[in-house]
Order: C-alpha cells, then structure tokens, then sequence
C-alpha cells in the first residue's frame, strides 16, 4: 500500500498507509467512572487471558498484507499493569510473524502510577518507541472524582521520567468539559502540560456513556453535566493554547509537533489494514471488519478451543464511503472526494454549500476540509453527506 503526501499550505507530511497491529490488554487497578472500554480489575485470569492473546496472534497473522507493519499499539485497558516481561513476548513474537518496519511507531499505553525507572527501561529495551499516559487531569479533587488510581503528584513526576528516558515520542491524555470546570481551570490544565514539555496531546469532551458509573451518578443527580457551550468555549480555548504552542490540530481530538503524530490511529482514519488481537479488539482488511466478543474468560475459552467467538460485517460501497466521511472529516487533511467508493451527488453538494456558506467547511481541491469552526460540529457535518446505504 503506498504512502500519501500531503501539503495543507504551511507544512508538509507524508500519511503511512502500512498496515499496523493492535493488542488490547483488558486489565485496570479501578474502574474509572467515565470509561466505556472493556477491561476488568480482577487479574485471576490475565495470564489465561495474556496466552490467549499470544495463541489468537499465531493464527490470525497471515490475515496481514505481507508488506512491513508501519505501528504496533498496546491499548487497553491499562498495558503497562501487565509487567515488561509480556510486552517483550508479545514484540518478540510480532519479530518473528511480522515484517516491521525500521522505523515502526511501536506504542504502549501507561498510566502515570506504573511509571519508573525499571520499567522504562525495559520497555525501551524490548522495542516500545512511545509511550501514550493517560494523565487525564492534574488536579487531585478531578482525579479522585474519576476514580483514577495515580494522584497529581504522580502525574507530573511521571511526566519528567519519560522526557528524561530518551523515548522517541510520547503523549498524554487529558479530558476537559467536566462537571464544573471553566476556562479558568482547562487553562491551567493546558499550561502545565504544556511547560512539562509534552510533544503530542490528546484531549476527549467528557461524554457521558451509558452502563459507566457516571451515567448512574448523572441518574441519581449526584453530578450535573457541563453544558454544551462551556465545552465549547473549552473546546476553542485547546486549539488557541495549541496553536500558539506550535502543535498542529491534526485530528478533532490530537494535537502534536513535528514528527509526533500518532501514525497508528493516523491509520485507523485513513482505511489502512489492521489487526486486533485480545477480548473486544477490531480488525479490518480494507472491507470486513471484525471484533472479538468483549468478555475475558468467553473469549480465553473460544481460543483454547479452536473457536474464537467473534462477529464480523464485510462493508458495501456505500458504507465505506461513510466510514471515509465521518473519520476523514475528522483530521487536517479531510476527505478526497476523488477516492470515495461511492461518489457524492447534488444532495451532499448543497449541503457542502451551506456549510461553505458558514465558514463551517473548505473545498481545497478535491478535498474537504473543516475550519476552526467547522471542527465542533465534525461528526453532525459528516452525517449529512452521508451517502444511502
């Protein structure tokens, strides 16, 4: 699959198409009030769970395009909970099925409370190239809220290791729109990352999720939801703090410098192949799409025995064609709409009018992009060009 390069006027880069791995390890210390992944916080069955996940990979490899894997990405869950000793397993086994690219994005995701001066070095040791913590707030009142495990301290101290640790990239994770937060205090958040010396944010919207255990305090009236426009104004405040820092808005959600963009997720935006391994990861070939069942000890059992409980979908024209849509608008480089499976008709063109209109979206080309203003209705822009399925 070959490489796209792309100019937006005042840089330039190049979008890897390679295919990528993912491994979800399913396991956290607590259950943060806010998430939705799968995951659990009884260990009794990782190491059932772990070799299963080493079984799925020797199976499934071949479902791989043949060239070099551009990423490998530890998700979860919480990876960094499972010791250095199985994330090197696991790359020595991807070594041995895998061509990997030289340059390969190889990433881990850490909460701040696992890092330490032994961990960071076996994890460079065995190959990991960037480590994405999952910092979430520098406020201890925020963090216990949350249900987090690691206090502020942690955060910072653990910020400072990673920069001295000769890592070649890394990245943090913050969430704004809280419950009470103004701008006064996303401010605050914003500027420490950003004097810790971070080459690469990300920052979520608190959304509310159902079956999480803040949906049943929102019930029960024990905690009151930001509004739509204070997220908002947070919202414009991130890509101001950004910009001026020199960080290019390079997804809704991600923010880097230079050489730091994530060029794992950059292939889930952009179609590339990828494998997913462990309870509830996703795979796609290009045009199926599967994911395992979301359950530790159903899924353990349908690998030991020969039949792995998973669902898939193989997507038509016109439903790849919306994928393209809904992530693509997503990031700075938009949607060619040269390239759609399905091309767009007069409908679409009318509603790309009125956005236009509004200052809401860009025709560069054959490309549409969001603007600035654009960006806080993304995923509402790219459901009215959706296509009919």
């Amino acid at each position: 699959m070959t490489n796209t390069a792309f100019e937006d006027g005042h840089s330039s880069f190049t979008i890897d198409h390679s295919p990528g791995l993912y491994l979800h390890i399913p396991f956290c210390k607590k259950a943060c009030t806010y998430c939705d992944f799968h995951f659990s916080t009884s260990l009794k069955a990782k190491d059932r769970v772990l070799d299963a996940m080493r079984r799925e990979l020797e199976e499934r490899a071949m479902e791989l395009p043949t060239e070099a894997l551009g990423s490998i990405y530890f998700g979860g869950g919480t990876p960094s909970l499972i010791g250095p000793e199985r994330i090197a397993a696991f790359l020595e086994q991807a070594r041995r099925l895998f061509a990997i690219a030289p340059d390969a994005e190889i990433t881990l995701e850490a909460n701040p409370d696992d890092i330490n001066t032994e961990y960071l070095e076996a994890w460079r040791a065995c190959g990991i190239t960037r480590l994405s913590l999952g910092t979430q707030s520098f406020r201890e009142d925020r963090l216990r809220s949350m249900g987090r495990a690691h206090t502020a301290e942690e955060a910072r101290r653990s910020i400072d290791r990673i920069a001295g640790a000769g890592f070649t990239s890394w990245t943090i994770d913050l969430i704004y729109g809280l419950p009470g937060m103004d701008r006064d205090e996303w401010d605050e958040q914003l500027r420490i990352a950003l004097d810790l010396g971070m080459p690469h944010l990300s920052a979520y919207c608190l959304t509310v999720e159902p079956r999480t255990a803040l949906a049943h305090q929102v019930r029960r009236g024990e905690v009151v939801p930001s509004d739509d426009e204070a997220q908002a104004a947070q919202f414009d405040l991130l890509m101001e703090r950004m910009a001026r820092a020199g960080l290019v808005h390079y997804e809704i959600s991600n923010f880097g410098r230079a050489g730091h963009f994530s060029r794992h997720n950059i292939s889930y935006w952009t179609g590339a192949p990828y494998l997913g391994i462990g309870p509830s990861a996703h795979s796609f070939d290009g045009r199926q799409r599967r994911w395992n069942v979301a359950h530790n000890l159903r899924y353990a059992r349908g690998i030991e025995a020969g039949t792995p409980v998973f669902e898939s979908e193989t997507l038509t024209p016109a439903q790849r064609t919306n994928e393209i849509l809904l992530t693509g608008l997503r990031t700075m480089w938009g949607v060619d709409l040269d390239t759609l499976p399905v091309p767009i008709g007069g409908t679409q063109w009318g509603t790309i009018e009125r956005h236009r209109s509004r200052d809401e979206l860009k025709v560069e080309g054959a490309r549409l992009v969001l603007t600035g203003t654009g960006r806080h209705f993304a995923d509402r822009i790219a459901a009215e060009l959706f296509v009919d399925t």
